[in-house]
């Protein structure tokens, strides 16, 4: 099965396979999700069999809408799908853009939508081995400290999120 996304090609949103789009390093839509209960974020990691990026930490979950479906269905599409989650209230904290090359020649060209949720007390994740091999539960000023300290074990958008629009994500009010 292939798997098309909404990416633009001479300005034009366009059906194009993911794997392609990440090659030829198209802006295309994407979608990212953060998770808070208490203080803290739910961070995965993403799973050794990812094509881009494997093993390294992320927000709670993100990826790339079907072609033809709205962002807040995909962004709780894959909460399940990933994490086994369902059942949280989706906030949408508006869209940004980045480009960041994730390895092997392939390039995030992404505009995001963004959401949060926060996690009612009980049980955690229930992660799909396929998809993330480990969640936790970190601080802010945690995940800050353990970015600076090692930006190689985090993703590049993570990275890019927290560095320019941490206020957009995490402000009480979008």
């Amino acid at each position: 099965m292939t798997d098309l996304i909404p990416a633009w090609i001479d300005g034009t949103l366009t059906p194009v396979e993911k794997l392609d789009a990440h090659l030829r390093g198209l802006r295309h839509k994407a979608v990212s999700v953060f998770v808070m209960r208490g203080g803290d974020i739910l961070l995965q990691r993403r799973a050794l069999g990812k094509y881009h990026t494997p093993g390294l930490w992320a927000n709670t979950c993100c990826t790339h809408p079907h072609w033809g479906e709205a962002p807040l269905d995909c962004a709780t599409r894959r909460l399940r799908q990933e994490l086994g989650m369902t059942g949280l209230v989706l906030t949408h904290k508006g869209q940004v853009e980045y480009r960041a090359d994730v390895g092997g020649g392939m390039i995030e060209h992404e505009r995001v939508d963004i959401f949060t949720a926060v996690a009612p007390p009980g049980p955690g994740p229930a992660p799909d081995p396929v998809e993330v091999m480990d969640t936790r539960w970190q601080s802010l000023a945690s995940l800050r400290a353990d970015i600076a300290a090692q930006p190689e074990r985090f993703t590049p958008w993570l990275r890019i999120y927290l560095d320019r629009h941490a206020d957009q994500i995490f402000s009480a009010a979008s």
